[in-house]
């Protein structure tokens, strides 16, 4: 227990001094902070939420709420993990766009090139040739999910395999280009098709080139021992029926679902990764600018290159949503303010809507900051 202590006082203490928060801010973080607290109370399931929040470059609050185990007292901290689900979307959309940064190979290059297996996809042909652009973008036309059996079971070490087996049951949507249609399968092929074409496992590259250079210290495909007690418990199912039993056997893997679904973190991490983003600091501008332009059709969804884009009074955001069995997560930074926010919970099903409260968070300090 001691150990636990100092290791959250260390590590929550620079969140907290990184930035003074403004009278205003400070007004608006307690608000929100009652909010997530009578939400807890009302889902009456003995859940949690972490949360965190950034300006700019720095981080101003850093804050968990409720049990990290229903059956247990230990409290949740900021420094808690969580599965994030898609988001780990965004994150291999950014290994990408280093690796192009780094000349392995081009945004429009045809993936065929470096990833002859992509050949297998049913109904693939000379008009239906799919770029890294399109993969990333949910344009590639390909339909959500692999029709194969168990392809999203089994251990973390076999998902190239999973993914081999799964691009011939992979057909298309509608033809390359056309139409926004998100796909998980198409994630999942991106990852391993970046990572041959950098001839080194898809894992080592994110530790490498995202995790270590953003000091995200908390960020793991398999959490190692020493920190399991900082994962928190996910809890499926809904208020009538809690599921324990499936979010922990997904621990073990989730088939092909790595490069889209297969990343621990926690909001402190993540709101590291954005103030990356939103300061532009790893990548070329032009790479930065594709990442968060939008890639997609007009008239349906804004997705630029892992991130969703949304825009209303008061905000213009970028950012993305993750949910598997027992956790949920979101996160969000406006791309002209650089407030942003990181939540992420042990549950599925809600008071919080945890998108709408990222943008609302944002909405808020942006006027505070006014």
């Amino acid at each position: 227990m001691l150990t636990r202590i100092l290791f959250i006082v260390f590590t929550l203490l620079p969140a907290f001094l990184y930035s003074q928060r403004t009278p205003a801010e400070q007004e608006v973080l307690e608000r929100y902070a009652e909010v997530i607290e009578a939400d807890l109370e009302s889902d009456s399931i003995n859940g949690t939420i972490s949360i965190a929040v950034m300006r700019g470059d720095v981080i101003i609050w850093a804050h968990a709420f409720g049990p990290l185990d229903p059956k247990s007292q230990l409290t949740a901290s900021s420094e808690s993990i969580y599965r994030t689900g898609s988001i780990s979307k965004t994150i291999t959309a950014y290994l990408m766009l280093k690796l192009i940064d780094e000349g392995h190979f081009k945004l429009d290059d045809k993936v065929e090139t470096y990833f002859p297996d992509i050949r297998e996809l049913e109904g693939y042909g000379e008009s239906r040739q799919i770029t890294f652009r399109q993969l990333a973008s949910h344009t590639s036309g390909l339909i959500r999910e692999p029709k194969l059996k168990d392809a999203a079971t089994g251990p973390i070490e076999k998902w190239e395999e999973k993914i081999l087996e799964s691009i011939p049951a992979t057909s298309f949507k509608t033809n390359p280009g056309e139409k926004y249609s998100y796909s998980n399968i198409g994630y999942g092929i991106l990852g391993l098709a970046i990572s041959r074409a950098a001839g080194k496992p898809f894992m080592e590259l994110i530790e490498e080139k995202v995790f270590k250079e953003l000091n995200m210290n908390m960020s793991f495909f398999e959490i190692p021992e020493e920190w399991q007690q900082e994962l928190a418990t996910g809890m499926g199912g809904g208020k009538k029926h809690i599921n324990l039993e499936r979010p922990a056997i997904e621990h073990s893997g989730r088939g092909y679902k790595v490069p889209n679904g297969g990343i621990y973190s926690n909001p402190t991490d993540l709101c590291k990764f954005m103030i990356s983003c939103f300061n532009k600091t790893l990548l070329t501008p032009e790479n930065h600018s594709e990442m968060q332009s939008q890639q997609t059709p007009e008239g349906g969804n804004a997705y630029g290159l892992g991130f969703g884009l949304d825009s209303g009074e008061g905000y213009s955001t970028a950012g993305h949503g993750g949910s598997v069995s027992g956790y949920s997560a979101h996160f969000k930074f406006d791309v002209q303010t650089g407030y942003g926010v990181a939540v992420m919970r042990n549950y599925n099903q809600g008071e919080t809507n945890l998108g709408s409260l990222c943008i609302e968070i944002i909405s808020e300090l942006n006027k505070a900051g006014r």
